[in-house]
């Protein structure tokens, strides 16, 4: 195939690439900064996509974020590609912050208690092993004749997905809300200055051709 990698990557490069991607984080953050920058689009436009893309990071939707960040992009009439680029505020390094404070704001405004006393004899990862493990156990049992188990599946959405989505509204909407009023003003900017040096460079292409008009009409 002519995108195939010729280097195949084992899985632990794959996984650390994940974590820690080649020339790190703050690489990535400059990449990503300076394609934002050079949207051709509408400071707000891309402001809404950039607002799209960060609110969907603090939904417990992983692996959908890219179709979510898309699709609240278009309803807002923001930028897609903004968007996507902007769930890479979701990354492994935020991801952390970003669970814990939708899971205690959910469980705060469910009347749980918190994410760490509400349930303590298993712990969210193992939450999250269990979960698939009663999936993997389904999907088999719906072609033997093993009955089917949702009792780790219920207690996950109960004690995480559901406090997850409730609670990651509101700290995704905020975060969201502030990154859409911090890169506005930095896109218009940007963007009127990109635009004065090109009518600089214009105009300096102009002038030189008018000159060299000049000389050639010149009489000797």
């Amino acid at each position: 195939m002519v995108f195939k990698r010729r280097d195949r990557r084992p899985l632990w490069k794959v996984v650390a690439d994940f974590f820690w991607p080649r020339g790190g984080w703050t690489r990535a953050f400059h990449y990503v900064k300076h394609r934002l920058r050079r949207l051709p689009d509408p400071p707000h436009r891309i402001a809404r996509g950039i607002f799209a893309g960060i609110f969907v990071t603090f939904t417990p939707f992983f692996g959908l974020h890219f179709f979510l960040a898309a699709s609240l992009a278009w309803i807002m009439r923001g930028n897609i590609v903004a968007a996507l680029l902007a769930t890479f505020v979701g990354n492994p390094l935020t991801f952390v912050l970003i669970a814990a404070s939708s899971l205690q704001t959910g469980y705060f405004l469910l009347g749980m208690g918190t994410p760490v006393g509400h349930s303590v004899e298993r712990s969210l990862g193992g939450k999250f092993v269990d979960a698939g493990t009663d999936l993997k156990h389904n999907l088999w049992a719906m072609f033997t004749d093993e009955p089917a188990d949702w009792s780790h599946l219920h207690l996950f959405y109960d004690e995480v997905f559901f406090p997850y989505m409730i609670g990651g509204l509101i700290p995704g909407l905020i975060t969201a809300l502030i990154g859409y009023y911090v890169s506005l003003p930095l896109i218009q900017a940007y963007q009127n200055r990109r635009k004065g040096a090109l009518k600089a460079k214009l105009a300096a292409l102009k002038e030189k051709a008018a000159h060299k008009a000049d000389v050639r009409n010149k009489p000797d």
